[in-house]
């Protein structure tokens, strides 16, 4: 499978590996200081757990959402659905401003009449990360993920 030997991918399951080490180097002290006679070593430690337990839960978050969006940009593969971002482009080879807003525009548009579709929000997802808003385009992604996994439960 290619996505094995993306760098990406490989990125991510080593930032994986590096925080699960982290979260065990914490949580080993956490129980230190809860095995510890004081009282407020043992509230200390009772805090230090709550760390690793969120930083769980973000990983598995993001592992998620990042499983969904390449399933979903392999389904968009095949149907030739992939957003391509054709205009002015900058020196940099970012899209200039005006090109970005036009993608946008015609992306909004669709998500709007669609508002169901995890395509037009992928789309969307794409468009708000062409004019370099990545907060909007990881929430419209997050849709579009949401909106993925439940056409995908309707369908089973």
């Amino acid at each position: 499978m290619r996505l094995f030997r993306q760098p990406a991918f490989l990125a991510a399951v080593a930032m994986t590996v590096l925080l699960a080490m982290y979260f065990a180097f914490v949580a080993q002290y956490a129980v230190a200081f809860v095995m510890a006679d004081a009282w407020a070593a043992k509230v200390l430690g009772l805090a230090l757990l709550v760390l690793p337990a969120i930083g769980l839960w973000y990983v598995v978050v993001e592992w998620r959402l990042g499983t969904t969006v390449q399933r979903m940009a392999t389904v968009l593969e095949a149907e030739g659905g992939l957003p391509m971002h054709d205009g002015e482009r900058l020196p940099n080879g970012r899209l200039t401003e005006d090109a970005a807003e036009a993608i946008f525009a015609v992306a909004r548009l669709e998500a709007e009449h669609s508002p169901d579709d995890w395509r037009a929000w992928f789309r969307v997802a794409w468009a708000y990360d062409a004019n370099r808003d990545r907060s909007m385009a990881r929430k419209s992604l997050r849709h579009a993920a949401d909106l993925f996994r439940a056409e995908r439960r309707a369908s089973v």
